[in-house]
């Protein structure tokens, strides 16, 4: 079936914002793989990893659900894309010249105050440049952020092997200030991008009169991905996993590995997922992952890792990009910024004791009893999604 002309434009201006969000993920993810190593040699363990890997996400939550609410009350969304993408650059730079953990902790956790402000307005108007596909443009945009993710995560390797070995601290610096640079170059596509049109919310006095008028099976999909959520920890600990008897190199290709067959798989299952029902794909989603997690605990082998790495790879894109369409069908268009804030922010705030219990049980009963317990919790974010079955509402 030919593409209409408004279905042009929107995947033109989903691109654009593949290609902003490949940059920044090309920043972003020369910092990821090295981080967990970054903060161990400030003196920071495992609580503190874990600490980083749950505040990173959960610091923006009150900021997602504002900026979204505020996106939707005054009609325009660029702005906040904007400001986001640059607030995170700045604070890129100032994790580069970390003198201590703790300022280490505060950089590496502002820098996702960006990330608040920019997620929900961004995420709102991608639903709304293919309404009737939202599957599809959330998988077009998750394929070249996570792509972006493999470039950086390559060209971090590329400066670990051949540039910066052995790691010394003046090379942690010089690799996470090349990053704020790439960050900010990020921003210029988005000066193509067109604002989308709809109606401002202006009847709602406060964001909190705007979230209860959220419809109900919204609300239930939020809380169900909320406890999915506990079981999704930080990455940090797959790396660390691996590291625990290969080094840092290995786990870091292994990490690409898995970004690979993320990118490869986001956009044909966004595009299956609006063809059989979101919600279909979610459960088999949080099932496969829920098995991942059990074999991360039981398997310890290079083949074992570099199979569990790929699927762990295939699992995000399928459930990564479906929620955020699913979350977009399940709310009415003239509240989609508030809608993405909200579930956002409920995956946000259960990021934070996802992580901090994964580093508890890491440090204090063993690193299998952190996966064990993640795919449990998986394996009942699935049967909540089978019993509760939130319906669709809207896909305009």
């Amino acid at each position: 079936m030919r593409q209409s002309q408004k279905e042009k434009e929107g995947v033109r201006n989903i691109t654009l914002l593949g290609i902003v969000s490949f940059l920044n993920d090309f920043s972003s993810e020369m910092i990821m793989p090295i981080l967990p190593f970054f903060l161990a040699s400030l003196g920071g363990d495992s609580v503190l990893i874990g600490l980083v890997g749950g505040i990173r996400d959960s610091i923006t939550s009150f900021l997602k659900i504002l900026f979204g609410y505020l996106s939707d009350k005054i009609g325009k969304r660029k702005v906040f894309v904007y400001a986001g993408y640059i607030t995170s650059a700045v604070f890129k730079f100032l994790l580069a010249f970390a003198p201590t953990q703790l300022f280490a902790l505060a950089a590496a956790s502002l820098e996702r105050v960006g990330k608040g402000m920019r997620d929900a307005p961004r995420d709102a108007m991608i639903s709304q440049f293919l309404p009737h596909k939202s599957g599809a443009g959330f998988g077009l945009h998750q394929a070249l952020d996570t792509v972006g993710a493999i470039f950086g995560s390559v060209a971090v390797l590329l400066l670990l092997m051949y540039v910066f070995s052995p790691l010394t601290p003046d090379g942690y610096m010089q690799i996470i200030a090349f990053a704020g640079v790439i960050a900010l170059l990020s921003v210029v596509p988005l000066i193509f991008v067109k604002e989308p049109k709809f109606k401002p919310t202006g009847k709602y006095y406060n964001f909190i009169s705007a979230i209860r008028a959220l419809p109900r099976d919204m609300l239930i999909f939020i809380g169900i991905t909320a406890v999915f959520t506990i079981a999704n920890f930080s990455y940090m600990f797959f790396i660390m996993k691996a590291g625990l008897t290969e080094g840092i190199l290995i786990p870091i290709m292994l990490y690409i590995a898995y970004n690979i067959f993320q990118a490869a798989f986001a956009y044909p299952i966004g595009k299956y997922a609006d063809r059989i029902g979101k919600r279909t794909v979610l459960i088999l989603s949080y099932i496969v992952f829920s098995a991942i997690l059990f074999g991360f605990a039981l398997l310890t082998s290079v083949e074992a890792m570099l199979l569990l790495f790929v699927l762990y790879g295939i699992a995000t894109a399928a459930f990564i990009g479906v929620q955020k369409a699913y979350a977009a069908d399940l709310s009415p268009p003239s509240l989609r910024g508030t809608a993405m804030g909200t579930f956002q922010m409920a995956v946000g705030i259960a990021a934070l004791p996802a992580s901090v219990i994964a580093g508890y049980l890491w440090k204090f009963i063993s690193p299998d009893a952190t996966f064990i317990f993640g795919g449990t919790v998986a394996l009942l974010a699935a049967v909540l999604m089978v019993v509760f079955r939130p319906a669709k509402l809207s896909s305009g």
